[in-house]
């Protein structure tokens, strides 16, 4: 209970300073040269009564989800919720606002005093990890509309190799990284535009994001739930979180037999089986190993660091304003093979070339320092993962991998135990209507 209370306290500090944000508002230019202003590619925002609507939506959602999971144990009244966030967030709303997305949002506010954000996309973005860290992963059970989308077609499912299912477990927390880092320093808010799904909740999407969507949808047919599990950047948080939680979902209501009915069902491969009685491996070696790795870690953190580093100036190339200062070179070199719109509306500003030059510079420090960090982070990531198999853990029992079970329910219906449970209970309530 205490870890939970000390990460709490932070969600609350955090969603404190962003609560005295107020929303930027600019008004619109006027144009006289018969200038049409274009379709927005987002939802417009919402009067403020509807944006605490969908707050109020939300944390009903969550509450609701949780107590299915928890209490009610119930896979058809967690599907039916599912449903309902599909409907509510992703088509009703569009998919906006997203917790998956305010990630950047938060990082942006954090790093740019200039970036005003609103309360709404604050309470988006912790109301989801507050709820885990006390219930496992209730948000991702039946709130998350993209999660929801990948349920809703799963249809022959098919287990992956353990190591394959490992390495791929790390493309979240480098997709994560890589978000931070764009967002921090101004030049892209990645997730969102990389989501796969925000296509089909708008009804409009480009041509390489359609074929990209319909990938995801087709591999999610045998592969449940790929998003989810091998991209979501907001599934990094709600893992560590899960981890940490007071409660979490279990498979039976009391003792497991040991039938493997559970893990048979479960189709994101988030079952644990029992392990020996005994280690079965060789324990000197695998401590020789473990100080092995240990003793690495600060040598590869610092090599992947300084690698990194080394890919900073190709990935500043993205933000605005390394592009334009490139541009400007280009044309005052006689290098460019045309004249862009931002070099002419930057030369008509009556800005100089060294303030640009300098803007420039500025940002691809930020982007050496964001690279050393984004390096390090990667590594450490790595390392730990390599760390943690290591360690062996003795289970009697079928548990649900606390960081990676999205509390679907399917095991509920696959437990014999839980079966027992129910006529029980049903055998109570007839017996109190006689």
């Amino acid at each position: 209970m205490k870890k939970q209370f000390i990460i709490l306290c932070f969600l609350f500090a955090l969603s404190v300073e962003f609560t005295f944000a107020v929303e930027q508002r600019f008004p619109r230019p006027d144009f006289e040269s018969g200038y049409v202003q274009p379709e927005p590619t987002s939802p417009a925002a919402r009067a403020a009564a509807w944006q605490y609507i969908d707050i109020a939506v939300l944390i009903l959602t969550l509450s609701l989800s949780s107590w299915l999971v928890l209490q009610r144990r119930s896979r058809n009244l967690i599907f039916t919720l599912m449903l309902f966030s599909l409907w509510y967030f992703g088509f009703h709303r569009q998919g906006c606002i997203c917790p998956v997305g305010s990630i950047q949002n938060v990082v942006a506010a954090l790093f740019d005093p200039a970036y005003a954000i609103p309360v709404t996309v604050v309470v988006f973005f912790i109301v989801p990890l507050i709820f885990t860290l006390f219930f496992g992963r209730t948000f991702c059970a039946a709130v998350c509309p993209l999660g929801a989308l990948q349920d809703a077609v799963i249809v022959k499912p098919q287990k992956i190799p353990a190591w394959l299912n490992q390495v791929l477990g790390l493309i979240p927390y480098l997709y994560l990284g890589f978000a931070i880092l764009y967002a921090a320093t101004g030049a892209a808010f990645l997730v969102c535009r990389f989501d796969p799904f925000v296509g089909f909740f708008r009804f409009g999407f480009n041509e390489g994001m359609f074929i990209f969507s319909i990938i995801i949808i087709l591999i999610g047919m045998f592969i449940a739930r790929p998003y989810c599990r091998f991209l979501c950047p907001y599934g990094v948080l709600l893992k560590w979180l899960s981890m940490l939680s007071k409660k979490h979902a279990t498979i039976t209501p009391n003792e497991c037999i040991q039938c493997h009915l559970c893990a048979d069902s479960c189709p994101f491969e988030a079952i644990q089986i029992p392990t020996p009685d005994k280690y079965p491996g060789d324990t000197t070696r695998t401590r020789r190993q473990l100080y092995l790795l240990l003793a690495l870690t600060p040598l590869i953190v610092l090599i992947s660091a300084w690698s990194f580093s080394n890919l900073s100036v190709l990935l500043s190339r993205e933000h605005y304003i390394v592009q334009l200062a490139e541009q400007i070179r280009l044309e005052d070199s006689g290098q460019a093979t045309s004249i862009t719109d931002a070099s002419k509306a930057f030369r008509g500003a009556g800005a100089t070339t060294q303030e640009l030059y300098l803007q420039a510079a500025q940002v691809q420090r930020q982007f050496k320092t964001g690279s050393w960090l984004l390096g390090a982070f990667i590594a450490l990531v790595f390392m730990m993962k390599l760390i943690y198999l290591q360690f062996w853990r003795r289970r009697t029992d079928y548990e649900p991998d606390r960081a990676n079970c999205f509390s679907c329910g399917r095991c509920y219906a696959a437990c014999p135990k839980e079966h027992e449970r129910l006529r029980e209970l049903q055998g109570v309530l007839y017996s109190e209507d006689i």
